[in-house]
């Protein structure tokens, strides 16, 4: 997740530069996971279209790591062995319907 209150790092490898346009053009300050920069959308097809994938980006994103500007977050885990997921909104599943609780009015 890029951090929001990172300060200006200037960044030598152009790679990294590349890099980083992508995540703030394409997720700005949400959290991604690196399998969505391999995509071939490169993890927005609405902003990206078909040619969003990028290659070579691990030591990029490493750079971006170590320097400030983007923040690892490990894997969600419940149980070990077993990963979490983590939906935008709360549902109740009933017998005979699904409700979304934790929809507003701005949705």
């Amino acid at each position: 997740m890029k951090n929001f209150h990172a300060p200006h790092v200037p960044l030598r490898l152009p790679r990294s530069k590349k890099v980083l346009s992508h995540i703030n053009k394409t997720f700005g300050t949400l959290a991604f996971c690196r399998r969505w920069l391999e995509r071939e959308d490169g993890g927005s097809s609405k902003v990206n279209g078909k040619h969003g994938k990028q290659e070579k980006y691990m030591g990029a994103l490493k750079n971006l790591c170590d320097v400030g500007i983007v923040q690892a977050y490990p894997p969600l885990c419940d149980i070990k062995g077993c990963y979490t997921a983590q939906y935008e909104h709360t549902i109740a599943l009933r017998p005979t319907c699904k409700e979304v609780v934790s929809r507003g009015d701005d949705y």
